[in-house]
């Protein structure tokens, strides 16, 4: 506000003492000299009337020496710079030594000007004083020269003083001023203060500041940010599921959450005896999720894929899910084979899925691929179309699968607010290149509002990608993109994991998992006990790890029969060759290395090929020694957090690699690269050797990272960025209606 009176009031302060200033220097400076010119002129002539009798004698008498020596001795006036006397006809008679060049009687033979001019020569300036003695005998013409410098001396003098004097007069304005407005605004303050202590200033009518309009827009303000401070500091030391609700009834005024994506939370199969069974799927987009949707009481929108899926919806193809606790509406949405063949095994996971990898596997470009993959974003956004019940619903589209989507949506429901998150890696420039369809894929998801990835770097890589393939502005300082007239911001939203994981009800404590666990897979109670839990995908390096064993037993003999890896890998994509490649050899390695190292009944390798329910994996984390996270390329891997989340009693060694985005926030693990086996390998060893109390201290770390950045802090941060654009976009339209109405 200082600023503000400083420059609304000092301002125009000065800007007037300059014009005055400029406006008065002229002036000033035409009064001295018409003064000063009028001062000389008068000099001439008394000059003039003391020296004609003798200079009249001399001429007549032609005695040029003794004219000559009078003349120096009336030039002793330091103000009378020379004297020339001249026949009328231009001839000199006498010159003084001082006359300069410009000023000779040939100059003025001729002139029929005024008696007094003024020269300038390079010297400075000069007064001519001519007098004609046209009836003295001989006739002859006087020059009177004086030096006028001395002139612009007082001139250069009184322009200093009105500089300085208008120079001071503004400071001393402007000093005033700011000394009243700093009084003013104290007494603002004060009364302002007082509001606010008295919590009063929500209340107009109570308010001593009520009669100062210019402090309404003051207590509006304060109100939102004390409002904004609540929230805020609610969020960020209790990210729950209600501080989630909050900011869907706060920040986007109870809209309408729908959630897109191609998996979905709940998958009914038909069991042995034809009953119909519930699975929860492996995968890190549903675990972060569905507690969203949860909170939200949202309707997730889903490529129903169970066999009896079909048995358990309505007529609207609707089911309530969890089944045990019903809160949110799961909408499936049914395609063909073909469409499946061709959208997610083919298009998504044959070619986008490693082209976003550094997993150095060849992507497949099909025409029909891309074909069915625009076919069933179509019809994906049908489905947002019809699950809509207003005209502004909030809408979070998952993952690669649907980067069509946003501008399909937007055709459809044209005022809604979408939301994209990437849950993979984005790559450079050049890797994207490699898709036929980059550029029809990067306009069609420029139609959203938000497009979020993991990590910063993955922005990067994206508007990198943007800057070479689509016409745009790219602002990188406000990480947006202007493509048409819409803005879509492009941000990081780690993802994470909810706290407490509601998996871990029920499981029981440490020692009981640990005998559990090596009871049901035959592992010795000495054994030191590795974990790797994952979906069964060449971008997690699950034969890299059996080398990193591998090359460990080599190194130390010694511990065989010490340590041991328990590999849970879930079958995924199994009819795409190259998954079918990696399954056969990661069953292969594990069995070579195992023949190669064990003793009795113990083996270095133990590998589950099954799905497992999600508790039965938290037991698995709480079981073990240390979790190996060492993907070859990943978004975020949420397997890290939530090996972190299942150790309440802070003990257990996590590494990662350091290609997986968790890596930027869990730094206490033992991180790694995942291409260089030995590094691996060592690590493992560290973590057999590390202390109680340095695995406590890392862990306890990890967990209040996990704990404060949990998937409600990470759905929060997006939605209250999504609530900002909604206000902004009603503010817009609002001003559009008032100007139609104006017009």
């Amino acid at each position: 506000m200082l600023r503000s009176i400083l420059i609304r009031l000092v301002l125009p302060v000065v800007l007037a003492s300059c014009v005055v200033a400029f406006v008065a220097l002229p002036y000033m400076d035409n009064l001295l000299a018409d003064w000063f010119r009028g001062d000389i002129e008068m000099r001439a002539q008394l000059v003039m009337s003391s020296m004609r009798q003798p200079v009249s004698e001399l001429v007549a008498k032609n005695d040029l020496g003794q004219l000559s020596k009078y003349l120096s001795a009336i030039t002793a006036d330091k103000r009378l710079l020379a004297i020339a006397i001249c026949r009328p006809d231009g001839r000199p008679i006498v010159e003084t030594q001082t006359t300069p060049v410009a000023v000779s009687c040939n100059a003025e033979a001729e002139s029929t000007g005024p008696a007094e001019q003024v020269v300038h020569l390079p010297s400075g300036s000069v007064e001519i004083s001519r007098f004609d003695f046209d009836s003295a005998k001989p006739p002859y013409r006087v020059l009177l020269v004086h030096d006028l410098s001395f002139v612009d001396r007082r001139q250069r003098t009184a322009r200093d003083f009105i500089i300085a004097f208008v120079g001071i007069a503004a400071i001393l304005l402007a000093l005033f001023v700011v000394l009243s407005a700093w009084l003013q605004l104290r007494r603002w303050v004060k009364a302002l203060i007082g509001d606010i202590r008295g919590r009063r200033f929500l209340d107009d009518a109570k308010s001593p500041s009520a009669s100062m309009p210019i402090l309404s827009q003051v207590r509006e303000v304060l109100a939102e940010i004390e409002e904004e401070q609540r929230l805020e500091i609610d969020f960020r030391e209790n990210w729950t599921p209600q501080a989630l609700h909050q900011v869907v009834e706060t920040q986007l005024k109870a809209a309408q959450v729908l959630v897109v994506s191609n998996r979905e939370p709940y998958i009914h199969h038909r069991g042995e005896n034809g009953e119909i069974v519930v699975q929860v799927p492996a995968s890190g987009m549903v675990t972060a999720m569905e507690p969203i949707v949860r909170a939200c009481a949202g309707v997730w929108i889903a490529h129903g894929s169970g066999a009896a899926d079909r048995d358990v919806v309505d007529r609207y193809d609707h089911v309530r899910v969890p089944p045990d606790d019903p809160e949110y509406t799961l909408r499936r949405v049914w395609l063909t084979a073909d469409q499946e063949a061709g959208y997610y095994y083919g298009f998504a996971n044959e070619g986008i899925w490693p082209l976003c990898h550094l997993a150095y596997v060849r992507p497949e470009f099909r025409a029909s691929d891309w074909r069915s993959y625009e076919e069933v974003n179509a019809k994906f956004a049908e489905a947002c179309a019809a699950e809509a019940t207003t005209d502004s619903p909030v809408i979070l589209i998952q993952d690669f699968h649907f980067a069509l989507l946003p501008k399909l949506v937007r055709a459809k429901v044209p005022k809604a607010t979408i939301a994209l998150f990437w849950h993979i890696p984005w790559p450079n420039a050049e890797t994207f290149g490699v898709c036929p369809w980059k550029r029809e894929m990067l306009l069609h998801m420029l139609s959203a509002d938000i497009l979020g990835f993991h990590t910063r770097y993955h922005c990067q890589n994206f508007l990198d990608t943007l800057d070479r393939f689509v016409e745009c502005q790219i602002d990188r300082e406000h990480m947006t993109v202007t493509h048409q007239g819409r803005v879509c911001r492009i941000a990081p939203y780690p993802i994470s994991i909810e706290w407490p994981p509601r998996w871990l009800k029920g499981v029981a404590g440490v020692p009981a998992c640990r005998a559990a666990v090596r009871a049901r897979h035959g592992i010795g109670a000495h054994v030191f006990l590795g974990l790797g839990v994952e979906r069964w995908d060449f971008t997690k390096g699950i034969v890299e790890r059996f080398h990193a064993l591998e090359i460990l037993l080599e190194r130390n003999p010694r511990l065989r029969g010490k340590i041991g890896l328990l590999q849970i890998a879930a079958p995924s994509r199994s009819q795409l060759p190259a998954y079918q490649a990696l399954q056969k050899h990661t069953l292969e390695e594990a069995k070579r290395i195992n023949g190669r190292f064990a003793e009795m009944d113990w083996r270095p390798i133990v590998l589950v090929g099954e799905h497992q329910e999600p508790r039965l994996v938290f037991e698995l984390y709480r079981a073990a020694d240390f979790c190996l996270v060492n993907s070859l390329h990943d978004g975020m891997n949420l397997v890290a957090k939530e090996f972190v989340a299942a150790r309440d009693d802070e003990d257990g060694v996590l590494i990662l690699s350091t290609f997986a985005g968790a890596s930027r926030e869990l730094t206490e693990a033992l991180l790694v690269n995942p291409f260089d086996v030995s590094e691996t390998a060592d690590a493992i060893e560290t973590a057999m050797r590390m202390s109680r109390d340095e695995r406590r201290g890392r862990m306890s770390l990890m967990r209040r990272t996990v704990k404060e950045n949990n998937v409600y802090r990470w759905a929060g941060r997006m939605l209250m960025d999504m609530g900002r654009i909604r206000q902004r976009q009603s503010l817009s339209r609002a001003v559009g209606r008032g100007r139609g109405e104006g017009g």
